[in-house]
């Protein structure tokens, strides 16, 4: 069988890190004799390269190649290249991981779509990664209609028969950016770049240790020499232009005006962030021309003007104003509707606590940065433009899982509003209305969330600044009472909004993967529940939001012979808008005893019971009745703490007291 995808990974004394790299390349869903493994050790001098010796000794698709120290990943990874007997190559690090579909998913993706390169959608664990190339799948990509530009790792797939053609390769020895230069060219000598986004593909991870090759400290002089290359490249590649302007000013943006802001600059020692200012300085002043700043957002422009015009103090000035610039929001509506759970939010900036400030001037909107007038006349003398392009702004709702920091970006609607500064003539802020939708079952680009904990997010796009913050902490009374939990599709599909604990911030629990759903239910007593009979059914109103019909399960358990019934039940929507659950009873069967119940979702942590406080007393008759399991206490709401504790009823202490006594003679 021809090997359809080669995974090549460059080794350097990984420790244990490695371990989560080999587990996913093993449980890659290609089959075995399709795609292959090679790691090349790169002179390790921890145990892994004995690792890795019995990995390939066990797995005839591991293979391993042993090399002489050479100090960076370039030269491991052409070493990877030239071994390749794939018609794809995937570069991995050997800190990172795969997700468990991703090889044959992007196969297939770039076959299907004749790809020289295929972008994966990717997750960073304490690191920063692409999110608006990965809005949505772009089958047919380039660097004039995506922002390709923006994902310059060498994590992606690249057909090899490109690489040869080109004989692109990875720049060799101790030096940095050898990515950007490989990645760059590669984009801009592909017949097509294929994306894919409804799959996370790549998880970068940063390591605890914080000893990944990428955060280390590096030298001005020659990180910079090195970032020269990679312009060279756009400079070889295009012409003199639009897009040219556009490429260089994503190393602005990223390497250069990114680094000069805020508490990211700030936080650095002194003589160091003066030397890193020298340095990219003189790239600013011997590379790009003013149209390259021009096109970048206003705060970014005053960045790149402060640089160009060597002021230095007036940067770390404005860099001092916007550390303290802030995203806010606050959580207006939240309730289900036809199984979409509808978020409505208020979003702005502040800064101390207070929302940033804007200036009128005419039909011009300004942004009002604390710089001396000779500042501002040299930006004016750069071009550099500080007006405000509130029309612009946008907010977005991200959900993020917790534990794989998938994220995936929501639909949204709001409007923008211009709010008067009170007492200050001419001065406003800007407050976005937005509303959003979370349909659990299409909510990952277009696929049903996995089971787990997706935090709630809401990002602010405006004048430069895209800062995201968690959204619930500060709400409405109309949003605390229209949090419920829902019970959507088939299988049934938990889904439980909830407050975090302590923070109050708005998390999604998808999936059962907590035991909250017992808050949701702690309120229920004997009224909401029934019995009937001529057929023998139970129903019991619950609280939760319910689209068409699901198959569930009630579960009955005796407490005093712990004997138990499984029995079918559906979940159904009530016109008052909760959910009737209900089940047919075999009353003979169950009759002298006192049956807990609890309810068993398809999607509840893989069948795990969930308790409702009530239980089914069956007499030896066969006459039946609903009592409750603890004294009528309205459930905790998750998130706030409970003032103080509130008594059981006696008559329950009494009976499980006894139950533990019989229990204990056994």
């Amino acid at each position: 069988m021809p090997i359809k995808v080669s995974v090549v990974i460059p080794v350097y004394n990984p420790g244990h890190y490695i371990e989560d790299c080999i587990a996913s390349l093993l449980r890659q869903s290609l089959p075995d004799d399709e795609y292959e493994a090679i790691f090349v050790n790169d002179g390790s001098t921890d145990d892994t390269p004995e690792r890795l010796d019995r990995l390939a000794a066990e797995y005839p698709h591991m293979h391993v190649i042993h090399q002489e120290p050479s100090g960076w990943s370039g030269k491991p990874r052409n070493t990877g290249i030239a071994a390749a007997k794939g018609e794809f190559i995937q570069f991995v690090d050997n800190d990172d991981w795969l997700g468990d579909e991703a090889l044959e998913r992007m196969y297939n993706y770039g076959v299907e779509n004749g790809a020289d390169v295929i972008v994966g959608k990717m997750a960073g664990k304490g690191r920063p990664v692409p999110r608006e190339l990965f809005r949505k799948n772009l089958p047919q990509a380039n660097v004039a209609n995506a922002p390709l530009i923006d994902s310059l790792t060498p994590h992606k797939m690249f057909r090899k028969a490109f690489l040869d053609k080109h004989n692109l390769r990875y720049l060799e020895g101790r030096r940095r950016l050898e990515d950007h230069v490989f990645v760059t060219e590669a984009y801009l000598r592909a017949e097509n770049v294929a994306v894919l986004s409804d799959y996370l593909c790549y998880y970068h991870v940063k390591r605890e240790d914080a000893s990944n090759a990428g955060f280390q400290r590096f030298d001005p002089v020659g990180y910079f020499k090195n970032l020269r290359e990679a312009l060279d490249v756009v400079e070889e590649l295009t012409e003199p232009g639009p897009l040219r302007d556009r490429l260089f000013r994503r190393w602005l943006r990223n390497e250069m005006v990114e680094r000069m802001r805020g508490r990211r600059l700030l936080k650095l020692p002194a003589d160091y962030r003066r030397e890193l200012f020298d340095e990219i300085h003189k790239v600013v002043v011997e590379r790009f021309g003013p149209s390259v700043a021009a096109g970048l957002p206003p705060t970014h422009q005053i960045v790149a003007g402060l640089i160009a015009a060597d002021r230095f103090p007036d940067l770390e000035e404005f860099a001092r104003w916007e550390a303290e610039i802030k995203p806010s929001g606050v959580l207006e509506n939240l309730g289900w509707e036809n199984g979409r759970l509808t978020i409505g939010f208020t979003a702005e900036y502040k800064s101390g606590g207070e929302p940033i400030a804007f200036r009128a001037d005419g039909e011009k909107d300004l942004l009002v940065p604390p710089l001396p007038q000779a500042a501002l006349d040299a930006l004016a003398l750069l071009g550099a433009d500080t007006s405000a392009p509130l029309g612009a702004s946008k907010a977005d709702l991200v959900v993020r899982e917790r534990a794989t920091a998938a994220e995936f970006f929501q639909p949204v609607e709001f409007t923008r509003e211009k709010v008067a500064v009170a007492g200050r003539d001419g001065y406003f802020r800007q407050v976005l209305h937005a509303t959003s939708w979370v349909d659990p079952l299409s909510a990952a680009n277009g696929a049903a969330l996995d089971a787990g904990i997706w935090d709630v997010l809401i990002r602010i796009n405006s004048c430069g600044w895209t800062k995201e913050t968690r959204l619930g902490s500060v709400r409405s009374e109309a949003a605390g009472r229209g949090r419920a939990g829902a019970v959507v599709g088939s299988p049934a599909h938990l889904v439980l909004p909830y407050w975090t604990d302590p923070h109050g911030n708005l998390s999604l629990d998808v999936g059962g993967k907590t035991n909250r759903i017992s808050y949701e239910f702690a309120g229920l007593s004997a009224a909401d529940a029934t019995v009937t009979t001529g057929p023998d059914r139970l129903t019991v109103a619950l609280p939760l939001h319910v689209r068409g019909e699901s198959g569930v399960t009630l579960k009955l358990t005796d407490g005093a012979t712990s004997r138990s019934a499984d029995l079918p039940a559906t979940l159904a929507a009530r016109a008052t808008g909760e959910a009737e659950l209900s089940a047919g009873l075999p009353l003979d069967e169950l009759a002298g005893g006192q049956w807990r119940l609890e309810l068993i979702l398809p999607s509840a942590g893989a069948g795990k019971p969930v308790a409702l406080p009530l239980a089914l007393e069956v007499s030896a008759s066969g006459g039946a009745e609903v009592i409750p399991l603890t004294a009528a206490d309205p459930a905790r709401e998750p998130g706030r703490r409970k003032s103080a504790a509130r008594p059981g009823r006696p008559t329950f202490l009494r009976r499980a007291a006894g139950r533990l006594r019989r229990a204990l003679k056994k």
